[in-house]
């Protein structure tokens, strides 16, 4: 068998997982919690996922070089974009997320709140009620 960097699955594959900051290795390789792709009944490889607190510090550095500059530098409005983009990908349910978050865009914990406070709330500016 070919090795995983060989088959044309793993270049299909390779965008994902690097996005999501994982790491192809090969089947016989494979650990517990990897998983295993197969391609026409043939095991091609197994794709290591990061642990949760990886994923984030990978998502804010990918987010860092689409902005091209760190995401302290963005105006109000992009860094409330991105506080946006991460509650949409689970960023605040990681463990210290708010955190991590924070300090990556230069602001504080109360920042991070108000932000998602604001694009929870409902028309003319305050919380809507149910």
């Amino acid at each position: 068998m070919s090795g995983p960097g060989e088959h044309p699955f793993t270049a299909a594959v390779k965008p994902l997982v690097d996005a999501m900051g994982g790491e192809i290795v090969a089947p016989e390789q494979a650990a517990e919690g990897d998983v295993v792709l197969a391609w026409d009944g043939e095991d091609v490889l197994a794709v290591r996922l990061p642990h949760l607190s990886e994923s984030l510090n990978h998502i804010l550095a990918g987010l860092e070089r689409s902005h091209g500059r760190p995401l302290s530098e963005l105006d109000r409005k992009s860094k409330q974009r991105v506080v946006r983009l991460l509650e949409g990908r689970g960023a605040f349910s990681v463990r210290h997320g708010v955190e991590t978050v924070a300090s990556a865009l230069g602001v504080s914990r109360f920042t991070i709140y108000n932000y998602l406070n604001r694009e929870n709330a409902g028309p003319g500016g305050s919380r809507s009620r149910s």
